[in-house]
């Protein structure tokens, strides 16, 4: 029998048998669909989230300025402590764990207009590598740079707006010249109030226009941005800065009230964890489903091959060798393997981007499949419904064909 003559045995008996065929093909399409469908979901989440993390900042800690409650170089505890424009380069030099140290000085009344609107917006004044630090993607014209600053140049960056880049906007009455618009962002976490509703500025020019309200002093800031190295370097990069700080503010530096820290990359740390706890629920739940998915395949080969014994009987007996009637079961089950694999796979991707089409919630980056998921699963299944067929075929191309024709099904 030529290769071309038992494939279309194979495809002839296979439609000769639909019902048992449908229901292996389902079983199998079903534990593909299940697998990666829990996989994208989860896979959505976490990406979902970490990019609503990327948006607050690049592994930024916000160091808060606070008060003392321990004692330390006799005084007392309770005493305000507020960070110091001289600070800035004391910390950046003894804290090579850090690749970042900024000052961060804001306001929230200043009346803003222009010859098209007006309100109240936060306004915030830092150093240039405050945007990249935020995440403050340009969307047209640029963020301020370090001439802008050594200058003290009045221009402002637009957390939003229409493109008015080169037109002035007035700050409580000062000009300032509009350089660029943030990009359209999603935040779903801050520290002090959405991007979108800011006017960013150099430090320079904030500090001459707007210094710091009282008790704060023309020195003072409200906070400081700090970035590792690298996420490794975290705890290292935080213990130098609360050393750094309690050495020049004379203060206890284990005294966490005196110095708040809003730590993103413990956060994110925990996220991950979190995620990949999650991750492994939802392997073993797949485990399950793959494991009861190909207990069904299995049984329907298996009683479809029992139920069949007597055709192997009669094959025999016309002379087929054994080699040939296994290589017959072989194939059926291989066919019924890869197009049920095929349409599991399909129907998978096809659901997870219909279901991407839809708006999604901020934390959810939509349905992620994955191949390897879906492949190891269409590999596990197909090779349990090829080992289901060709075990019963083996044992019944072994006997004497007289006893397969002796065979009853259901006997």
């Amino acid at each position: 029998m030529t290769l071309r003559d038992l494939f279309l045995d194979v495809v002839r008996t296979l439609w000769s048998h639909k019902l048992r065929a449908f229901l292996t093909m389902f079983g199998i399409a079903w534990g593909i669909v299940s697998i990666v469908l829990m996989v994208a979901a989860g896979e959505g989440l976490r990406k979902g989230q970490a990019e609503q993390a990327r948006n607050l900042g690049k592994d930024v800690m916000i160091v808060f300025h606070g008060r003392t409650s321990l004692q330390a170089g006799g005084t007392h505890a309770g005493r305000s402590v507020r960070w110091e424009e001289q600070d800035v380069p004391v910390v950046q030099a003894e804290s090579p764990d850090c690749e970042y140290a900024i000052p961060e000085l804001e306001q929230d009344t200043i009346r803003t207009h222009s010859n098209f609107n007006s309100g109240a917006f936060t306004v915030t004044g830092s150093y240039p590598p405050f945007g990249y630090i935020r995440t403050l993607d340009v969307g047209v014209g640029r963020f301020y740079d370090w001439s802008d600053m050594r200058e003290g140049r009045r221009v402002a960056f637009l957390g939003s707006g229409r493109n008015p880049v080169g037109e002035t906007i007035y700050l409580n009455d000062f000009p300032f010249t509009v350089i660029g618009v943030m990009a359209k962002k999603k935040q779903d976490s801050s520290y002090d109030g959405w991007d979108v509703n800011k006017v960013f500025v150099p430090f320079t020019a904030m500090r001459r226009d707007f210094p710091d309200k009282p008790p704060g002093t023309n020195t003072t800031f409200d906070q400081l941005l700090v970035t590792p190295k690298s996420v490794d370097q975290h705890e290292a990069c935080k213990r130098e800065v609360r050393v750094a700080l309690a050495r020049m503010h004379h203060y206890d530096p284990n005294d966490k009230e005196a110095c708040p820290i809003w730590d993103t990359v413990k956060e994110a740390q925990a996220f991950k964890t979190m995620t990949d706890g999650m991750k492994f629920f939802l392997g073993a739940v797949g485990i399950v489903t793959l494991l009861l998915g190909g207990i069904g395949v299995m049984n329907v080969m298996l009683v479809a091959v029992r139920e069949r014994t007597r055709e192997i009987g009669v094959r025999k007996a016309i002379g087929a060798p054994s080699g040939t009637i296994l290589r017959q079961f072989f194939i059926e089950a291989l066919i019924i393997a890869l197009l049920s694999g095929a349409v599991g796979l399909g129907i998978a991707f096809g659901f997870c981007a219909l279901v991407n089409l839809l708006p999604m919630p901020d934390f959810f980056a939509g349905l992620v499949p994955s191949w390897s998921s879906g492949l190891t699963a269409a590999g596990l299944l197909g090779a349990i419904a090829v080992g289901a067929a060709l075990y019963p075929a083996r044992r019944a191309a072994s006997i004497d064909p007289i006893e397969a024709l002796r065979y009853e099904a259901g006997g």
